[in-house]
């Protein structure tokens, strides 16, 4: 029997070193994108928009956006789901907080990042994506 799929906008943010931004959803362990479900009616740039003003405090650029493609992967938060993520690269203006159901955010090197717990999306195409974005 197949899972369930959430459908999911995600951000990959980097700073100037080529470091990822990473957050970890309040009550939750993996660390994992920016991002989240699409509410009724929204596509991909508004429900993306309104998750980084909500998560983080700050804006995204809209010049900054760059779809990166569509990626599959068991869900972090959602026993027996699997997400469906649109992942975007973008910029942000404004200072990076956590907000809303955010409790922490890091950045970290996506060629070798902590020994944390990481979301499947996140460890199987996200990070792989950008470390290889830093050396190209």
């Amino acid at each position: 029997m197949d899972s369930p799929t959430i459908k999911i906008v995600a951000a990959l943010i980097s700073d100037d070193a080529g470091r990822v931004l990473l957050v970890r959803k309040r009550g939750t362990k993996a660390f994992m994108q920016p991002g989240g479900k699409l509410d009724p009616g929204e596509d991909d740039l508004a429900a993306l928009s309104r998750e980084i003003t909500e998560e983080l405090g700050c804006a995204l650029i809209p010049a900054s956006i760059r779809p990166l493609g569509a990626f599959e992967a068991i869900a972090a938060n959602e026993p027996g789901f699997r997400v469906q993520a649109s992942l975007y690269g973008i910029a942000v203006i404004g200072a990076i907080a956590p907000g809303r159901e955010i409790d922490e955010t890091i950045w970290v090197d996506p060629a070798a990042p902590p020994d944390i717990p990481l979301a499947p999306l996140t460890r199987d195409h996200v990070l792989p994506l950008a470390s290889a974005r830093t050396v190209a």
